[in-house]
């Protein structure tokens, strides 16, 4: 077994370290779900707390980590006899992102429990984190009914397996990791919501302290046991700190003020349910027990604020995690010292003013220099004080986008098998049942009905006796489902000048910007392609970070020529590139334009012929018409038709326009 790096040995990241301690000294805080890019020791930190958890005993024999003294009286291998018992250390288990469901909360074997009615169980990874780590890296990645299965066992810790009648419960407690890089994508707000604490972490900027952590890498992996043994006196008084904790734990008191600060804080920052007061109030607990307290001071109602409570602010995708700590000190201080601990009895509402005449010798308002107000005055001003544009002749800065709107739903024709999500239709593990199979390789959805109906005509032959029904191997049949999948959503924006006007750029990035709110509720891959003057650029390779594209849409510039075929060349190359990546995936090329082609000789052929390869290889595809004015040439409607696709305006665009855009697409689709 490999020697764990040392988690005394980490360099900074002290909002890491207390999150994932505050979790050890008390798991009922909910979890830890870790933010941050690649190579910021994210997992590296979570695999050293497991070498720091203390020894728990188990039953002997029991599958299922069951306490001797308090065993789970549903336990699948219960009931237990007193007195068995070993002791080990906690486990901590790796949750795959490609795990399958069975692998997650365990198999049932369908077979046994159809002939024999035995419940004959092989525990999951749930099972294997009980009173342990369960860690999920990159979890923004893992499938949707994947987090529902383990954020629901993390909250009622119990795993319950439910199959055609047969029933399974056992308990599972563990302390849940979760890691992820916002690039590839973001986690559901009801699925952020439900880990109790979330910590953003990012490389120093300090050269001091990057020496020191490649300092310690490169002496770890020259010899991870040295190393290792170098720190094992930190290591121990870290471990023997989390167990004075844990004993400490019970006596702490969280008075009425500081629960007063708490609801007071959940409802400044307008966080939804309950949920957020009930983990700042354990992680506060947690704080006082780790500092060797028994009351609940302010400074845990703080921390515990700003580990608990950024992720539960965001109201849309776009929205980036954070909490204003200003808002946060002045509700702390507006509610403190009423009837708990943190009063300190002088019955002084105000800070000192300090130097600076503010709270804490910051300036009053009024002391914050304003300057002269000569806008004019600044190189970087244009007329009216607007910012001249970054680029050259003919490029405009940006325009900001319009506000977004519900979008109809686009989809893609057919019966797909891509990965899981919400847009078109697909077989898929989960969904409504539309028949029935012989199972290849290990039986997961029975079809019940078609079993029966496979086993029926063979009883006499297999001499039955009983009410039981005989059931070999080959009666079995696993159900055949339809759901939905993700797609690949390919946007293909013209940025050129004929889509510059401020009003009407601004309108096409509100679309866009709509657009890519529905991928993201709907599980989608997104990539961004745009064109202007010469060429066309990869603004953003497929991803499944929809924030990401969203940042890229708003400082999209514009001005130039319309390369129309490039920019349909360039979209074309990058599905090419990521079929090999990912072949189940099917795409959807959006494309957002005016219809114009101008630049090079017979650019408006170029396009067309362009275009036709998209309807050759099948590509789905919607244009939509950017084209505005009394007078309209119709040029995205004839793109529409060499593309095998369909044109839409702005206008339709909307939900609660039209009805029947997807019918359109797909019809249109089926005419070419």
């Amino acid at each position: 077994m490999s020697t764990p790096y040392p988690f005394a040995a980490l360099v900074g990241q002290e909002d890491l370290r207390l999150a994932l301690l505050l979790n050890a000294v008390s798991p009922a805080v909910g979890g830890v779900l870790v933010r941050g890019e690649k190579g910021t020791a994210k997992s590296t930190a979570v695999r050293a707390l497991s070498a720091l958890m203390p020894e728990v005993d188990v039953v002997s024999g029991c599958r299922f980590s069951c306490d001797p003294d308090s065993p789970d009286p549903g336990c699948p291998d219960g009931p237990h006899a007193p007195g068995a018992f070993a002791s080990r250390a906690a486990r901590m288990v790796e949750l795959p992102v490609g795990a399958s469901e069975d692998r997650l909360v365990g198999a049932l074997d369908i077979e046994r429990a159809l002939a024999e009615g035995v419940k004959a169980f092989e525990p999951g990874l749930l099972a294997d984190a009980h009173r342990g780590i369960l860690y999920v890296d990159e979890v923004n990645l893992l499938h949707d009914h994947l987090v529902d299965l383990l954020l629901d066992a993390a909250a009622m810790g119990a795993s319950y397996v439910e199959r055609e009648g047969v029933s399974v419960r056992h308990a599972a407690r563990f302390l849940l990791v979760g890691t992820m890089n916002p690039e590839e994508g973001e986690l559901r707000p009801q699925l952020l919501d439900r880990f109790g604490l979330t910590v953003e972490v990012a490389a120093s900027r300090e050269p001091d302290q990057r020496v020191e952590v490649v300092r310690r890498r490169l002496a770890y992996d020259d010899d991870p046991a040295a190393f290792a043994a170098r720190w094992a006196d930190e290591e121990a008084a870290v471990r023997a700190r989390i167990v004075t904790a844990r004993e400490l734990l019970p006596s702490v008191r969280l008075g009425d003020g500081a629960l007063r600060q708490i609801a007071a804080t959940c409802a400044a920052f307008e966080v939804d349910g309950m949920r957020a007061d009930i983990v700042m109030a354990r992680t506060a607990t947690a704080l006082a027990a780790w500092a060797g307290r028994t009351d609940v001071l302010a400074e845990d109602v703080r921390q515990a604020a700003l580990l608990a409570l950024p992720h539960r602010r965001r109201r849309n995708p776009f929205d980036a995690p954070g909490l204003d700590e200003d808002k946060l000190d002045e509700t702390l201080e507006e509610f403190g010292g009423q009837d708990g601990p943190g009063d300190d009895g002088d019955g002084d509402d105000d800070p000192d003013p300090g130097p600076g005449g503010g709270p804490g010798g910051q300036p009053e308002p009024d002391d914050t220099p304003q300057g002269d107000g000569d806008a004019a005055a600044r190189p970087d001003a244009g007329e009216g004080g607007e910012p001249r544009p970054a680029g050259g002749a003919g490029e405009q800065s940006p325009a900001r986008s319009a506000e977004p709107f519900r979008t109809k739903m686009l989809s893609v024709p057919g019966l797909g098998q891509g990965a899981a999500g919400r847009r078109s239709r697909a077989r898929t593990e989960h969904g409504r049942t539309t028949g029935a199979r012989r199972p290849r390789g290990a039986l997961t959805k029975l079809h019940l009905a078609a079993t029966v109906q496979a086993a029926a005509p063979h009883q006499r032959a297999r001499g039955r006796r009983g009410p039981g029904l005989v059931v070999r191997r080959d009666d079995l049949r696993q159900a055949t489902r339809e759901g939905r999948e993700g797609n690949l959503v390919l946007f293909v924006v013209d940025a050129s000048g004929s889509m510059a006007a401020r009003q009407r750029m601004s309108a096409v990035k509100g679309a866009v910007l709509s657009l890519l709110l529905d991928a993201y509720q709907r599980r989608d891959k997104v990539g961004l392609v745009t064109f202007r003057g010469a060429a066309a650029d990869v603004a953003l390779p497929p991803t499944s970070s929809v924030d990401a594209a969203a940042v890229r849409l708003e400082s999209l510039p514009t001005g130039g020529r319309t390369p129309l075929a490039a920019g349909l060349l360039r979209a074309h190359e990058v599905l090419r590139v990521e079929r090999l990546r990912d072949p189940a995936r099917r795409a959807l090329v959006v494309v957002v334009t005016d219809g114009r082609a101008t630049g090079g000789p017979e650019p408006v052929a170029l396009a067309g012929r362009a275009a036709r390869l998209f309807a050759a290889e099948g590509t789905a595809s919607v244009v939509v018409d950017c084209e505005s004015g009394p007078v309209r040439l119709g040029l995205a409607g004839r793109l529409a038709g060499e593309l095998g696709g369909t044109a839409v305006t702005l206008d339709e665009l909307r939900a609660d326009s039209i009805a029947g855009l997807v019918k359109d697409v797909q019809g249109s689709r089926r005419a070419a």
